[in-house]
């Protein structure tokens, strides 16, 4: 057995000493193999060990006087630059692995630059914790952003938690620390120590990191390299091709949590989601799936929008391979999956983002501008390379990683507005003297240029819900270059109307007609999302007035004047078949009222109409261009009836009228655009969905009798509470 020089600890104490504290900011100086000459050290930190061998050499390694540092010198030629350490610990335990701190730096220089400039696309590609292999050795490449850290160490259950262990070694002016740690398997637990500049020490979990324990546990989790085999091509290449302005979109949005659950209560999992969704939203007619945040967070109650894991779909439903499923699945089922993403705000968790590396590092230092006191969260330094980078490529991950269809983008306003919720005093002016928070516009027009450039044919959708213009025009033609905007105006008249006694309604009526002042200023999207059946405001049917038959009447009317009116259509799980109470995330919706005939009935309603939607031209042709509606009649508010047509090409032609009222009108005339018989293609008050049956006997013949201005003209009898769509037959 060959042995060591004789010769005892020529290191400077001050370093021992840091590195013995976790203290040292490049444990690389100390640490590993170092070459004078043709004379080399090793050195090992292991407070672990009660002895330590260096295989190469079959030499034991010096334990230095009151350290817990081991070391072997001898001549550079005895040991290849990769070396393995072989230790023994207290319980007799024997270790084996390679040294990690015989290795280089593994990060590319233009990697970092890209990233410091906030212009790399793919950094979730080698920040967070990667599969590596270096000098054909195996192991887990760690790297993390933390710039203003006086040390960080990588702990995990492959170093009992120690943070003395793993220090990581630090990349300048990146801000960047990383670390390639040998012979560390996916499926390892780990988070990292960080020691701040005064002294503080807190342990995080990875913001790249793809995988998180279920809460109340927290430690992010090593991935494999995904190796998932997708069979959505077909979807993924008619996506990029498709006209999708000028084709039908309704959504159901889901919160996979409560939608259903097992018969103990239990969640189901990704995999049985996308079976069972699949069936159900396929059979219902609707094309898109809009998902609650399934980005991992630590409170159910935040229903997803207070993320820590930018990078994670949630573990409480499997795996990031069994979310690949489940979107692939769907993708072949002819369903596309929209995420609804945050990048507006982020929760305070000490284990998380909020201040990360002891500072103010991805939110604000002041609270006027790095706080949302209403949400009781932090907001995003939007000014900041590398802040803006994060969410930059947090959303490319999830479209490219995982072939999402799209992007719903949350609490576009509070990003928006400098004083969003805040009074005056608590908010500070832009650079101008402004509201407008510019360092967050420019983040959004780059989040769309970026996404829509990579991935044609996917979609980023705003909640927005103010008159901020040109949400959803491009880029260049100075909008935020969203693909759509969810039209809030619209939704608040369209429910406040509907509260209303139907005896009143004539007072209100125009709520109904404003929103056509300004429908297409941008690309809209209706929405009766979860918003609106949560903290009090009751569910759809305890919005609509009147007895039980008047509530789903007005429910089914409802329905249909959103199905017929300009833009695409989103509905809140449960809304489809009238869910009797307000939505509660810890159950499971109340499915057993499926077995009465009304909900059966307004459920068979939204079917009827999505297909009604997404075979007729005239419904989706021009949902964003005044040419696919004219007004037949909206100024008969004293008997709260609407009417109007629908356009699309080739003299696709519906004719819709609602009456909002519980009085039956009989013989009552509209004006029609041409002769021809036009066939009654939907009533809500059908007896198939619960309504009295009063209709028009298949349709109506044009007459040759001019009537509010146009050349031809119809007698229909209109039911209670009830809508009808006639079709031109040509």
């Amino acid at each position: 057995m060959a042995t060591s020089d004789n010769q005892t600890d020529t290191l400077i104490d001050p370093s021992l000493q840091r590195i013995m504290e976790a203290r040292h900011h490049d444990p690389f100086e100390v640490l590993g193999r170092h070459v004078t000459g043709d004379k080399v050290a090793i050195r090992v930190y292991q407070p672990h060990a009660v002895e330590v061998h260096l295989p190469a050499v079959d030499a034991m390694m010096h334990r230095i006087p009151d350290t817990d540092f081991f070391e072997w010198r001898g001549d550079a030629a005895d040991i290849p630059e990769r070396y393995q350490i072989a230790w023994t610990d207290e319980h007799g335990v024997e270790h084996l692995h390679f040294d990690a701190y015989a290795f280089p730096p593994q990060l590319g220089d233009f990697d970092l630059h890209l990233f410091g400039e906030g212009r790399h696309w793919h950094a979730y590609r080698f920040l967070g914790a990667h599969p590596h292999t270096a000098d054909d050795v195996a192991g887990i490449l760690f790297a993390v952003w933390a710039p203003n850290a006086q040390r960080v160490s990588v702990i995990g259950d492959f170093n009992r938690w120690d943070g003395r262990i793993n220090p990581m070694r630090t990349r300048g002016g990146s801000g960047v620390w990383e670390l390639f740690i040998p012979d560390i398997p996916p499926g390892a637990l780990y988070k990292y120590e960080i020691r701040t500049h005064e002294g503080q020490i807190s342990e995080r979990i990875d913001p790249y990191g793809n995988a998180f324990q279920k809460r109340p546990d927290n430690a992010t989790i090593v991935m494999p390299e995904a190796d998932y085999a997708w069979h959505d091509q077909a979807w993924l290449e008619q996506r990029a091709e498709r006209p999708w302005q000028h084709e039908p979109m309704s959504i159901m949005e889901v919160h996979l949590g409560s939608w259903q659950r097992d018969d103990e209560g239990r969640f189901l999992n990704y995999r049985e989601l996308a079976h069972r969704l699949a069936e159900y939203a396929g059979k219902l007619g609707f094309t898109h799936i809009e998902l609650l945040p399934i980005t991992e967070h630590p409170l159910d109650a935040s229903w997803g929008y207070q993320t820590t894991g930018y990078f994670a779909p949630t573990s409480r439903f499997g795996t990031p391979d069994d979310f690949r499923y489940f979107i692939d699945y769907l993708h072949q089922k002819g369903i596309g999956i929209i995420l609804d993403w945050v990048p507006a705000h982020f929760p305070k968790d000490r284990h998380a983002l909020a201040v990360f590396d002891g500072t103010a590092l991805y939110e604000h230092e002041d609270p006027r501008r790095g706080e949302h006191r209403d949400w009781g969260t932090l907001i995003f330094n939007y000014g900041r390379n590398e802040v803006r980078n994060f969410l930059l490529t947090s959303a490319i991950y999830w479209l490219e990683e995982f072939h999402l269809d799209g992007l719903r983008v949350d609490a576009v306003a509070s990003m928006l507005y400098l004083d969003y919720s805040r009074q005056e005093g608590d908010w500070v002016p832009n650079q101008y003297g402004g509201r407008e928070n510019l360092e967050a516009v420019e983040f959004l027009r780059q989040l769309n240029a970026v996404t829509h450039d990579l991935h044609p044919g996917t979609l980023t959708i705003a909640e927005e819900s103010t008159a901020w213009p040109q949400v959803s025009r491009p880029t260049w033609l100075g909008g935020l270059g969203f693909s759509m905007k969810w039209n809030m105006g619209w939704m608040h008249d369209t429910l406040l109307y509907m509260s209303k006694d139907p005896i009143h309604r004539h007072y209100h009526h125009d709520l109904l007609t404003f929103g056509m002042l300004y429908a297409y200023t941008e690309n809209f999207v209706l929405p009766f999302s979860h918003d609106e059946v949560v903290h009090g405001k009751g569910s759809m049917l305890d919005k609509m007035p009147g007895d039980a038959w008047q509530k789903f009447a007005s429910l089914r009317l409802l329905y249909t004047y959103m199905l017929t009116y300009p833009g695409k259509k989103l509905l809140f799980m449960g809304n489809e078949f009238a869910q009797g109470r307000e939505w509660n995330d810890a159950e499971s919706l109340e499915w057993h009222l499926l077995e009465r005939p009304q909900h059966q009935g307004v459920q068979q309603l939204v079917g009827d109409l999505n297909r009604l939607y997404r075979t007729q031209g005239a419904l989706f042709r021009y949902e964003f261009e005044n040419r696919g509606f004219e007004w037949i009649d909206c100024h008969d508010s004293s008997q709260s009836i609407l009417s109007y047509l629908r356009r699309g090409d080739n003299n696709e032609i519906a004719v819709v009228i609602l009456n909002f009222t519980p009085v039956p009108r009989e013989g009552y005339r509209i004006g029609l655009p041409q002769l021809g018989f036009y066939r009654e293609a939907l009533n809500s008050d059908s007896e198939y969905y619960g309504g009295t049956n009063m209709g028009n006997d298949g349709g109506v013949q044009a007459e040759m009798e001019e009537w509010m201005e146009r050349p031809f003209s119809a007698t229909l009898n209109l039911p209670p509470l009830g809508a009808v769509v006639l079709l031109l037959e040509t």
